[in-house]
């Protein structure tokens, strides 16, 4: 029997990098205070701060679906909603968490071509009136990379955020994978003048241990955040086993280095790819138009790849993934056609 492999299917299946397991080893001396109040969380605080040249408090939690959504529990009440793209991962791969931690707060979906929101689709939702028997927008989420592996530029999450902010709203910007968004141009350094209350960037997918970051840029939300990340569960005592990570990837400069280098495959994938690629290649994801027959040849040929939400199929690039394993995926992929 063929054993799958998982090169492709996401970059969680990926192992976690030199850099950030280093780090965690040398962060593993000695005791320290704990609940995020130790020099180990402090120092990585201060490397995501220079990495996003801005002066914001900055936690660490145990995944991305955790840093979503106490971050959209903290912008809406339970009787608001979030507005978000109808495939983000708040929408459709949270389990309703932005509701469970948020005690009913809704989500809007909005359309827009891959993964990014429509801006035509904010007017209806920004101006519906208040009803007593609606949810009403409360807050914006938006996602880069997107989910489709698209990036948005500074002038079109602006375009978002404007008309949001002006109605006195909140924006949360779901970083995932933010690396590849940083590796394929979008300058980190512009989302603090962008209006973003909260930032999630993601240490998980960048090839780290499961940690994510929380950046919180309106100081007005830290007081009792930390209370908020008690009661979720995600105030660890032993917090600077979630913070070293970031230390030996940001410190080394692999945090971006390891993305650009996981874009470039799927560059490679996408030059090779023998089906039609369905979305633009800008970060680190692949999505081809295959129909059923072909998906259950290439796994059973071993290779393990995802339908998308979609229709597509996935390929997904990691800090791990080899241009021979691309090599070799491209051959099998020709013999489906």
């Amino acid at each position: 029997m063929t054993h799958a492999r998982y090169d492709f299917a996401s970059d969680n299946t990926a192992p976690a990098a030199p850099e950030a397991l280093e780090a965690l080893v040398a962060a593993n001396t000695g005791f320290t205070s704990g609940y995020g109040t130790d020099p180990v969380t402090a120092k990585a605080a201060d490397l995501i701060r220079e990495l996003l040249d801005a002066d914001a408090e900055v936690r660490f939690v145990a995944s991305g679906t955790a840093a979503n959504a106490v971050s959209l529990a903290a912008l809406a009440r339970p009787f608001e909603a979030v507005l978000a793209h109808e495939h983000a991962h708040v929408c459709t791969d949270e389990t309703g968490a932005p509701g469970f931690f948020g005690q009913g707060v809704g989500l809007i979906r909005l359309p827009g071509a891959s993964g990014k929101i429509d801006p035509a689709a904010l007017t209806g939702p920004l101006e519906a009136p208040d009803v007593s028997y609606r949810q009403p927008a409360a807050a914006l989420s938006l996602t880069n990379a997107t989910e489709y592996g698209t990036v948005y530029t500074a002038d079109e999450l602006r375009a978002l955020i404007s008309p949001v902010k002006a109605k006195g709203y909140g924006v949360h910007l779901d970083g995932a994978r933010l690396a590849n968004a940083a590796a394929a141009g979008f300058d980190l350094k512009v989302i603090k003048n962008l209006g973003v209350d909260l930032l999630v960037v993601g240490g998980t997918k960048a090839g780290m241990p499961p940690t994510e970051a929380v950046v919180i840029f309106d100081r007005a939300l830290a007081r009792r955040f930390d209370a908020r990340l008690k009661q979720a569960g995600q105030l660890p005592s032993k917090g600077r086993f979630y913070a070293a990570p970031f230390i030996g990837m940001l410190g080394s400069g692999a945090f971006l280095r390891h993305a650009a280098h996981a874009n470039a495959m799927a560059r490679k994938l996408a030059d090779a790819m023998p089906f039609r690629v369905t979305h633009p290649v800008e970060a680190n994801g692949v999505f081809v138009e295959m129909d059923e027959a072909a998906l259950s040849r290439l796994h059973a040929a071993g290779w393990f790849a995802y339908r998308f939400l979609d229709g597509s199929v996935r390929f997904m690039c990691s800090w791990a993934t080899t241009g021979e394993a691309v090599d070799e995926l491209s051959v099998t992929l020709r013999s489906l056609v």
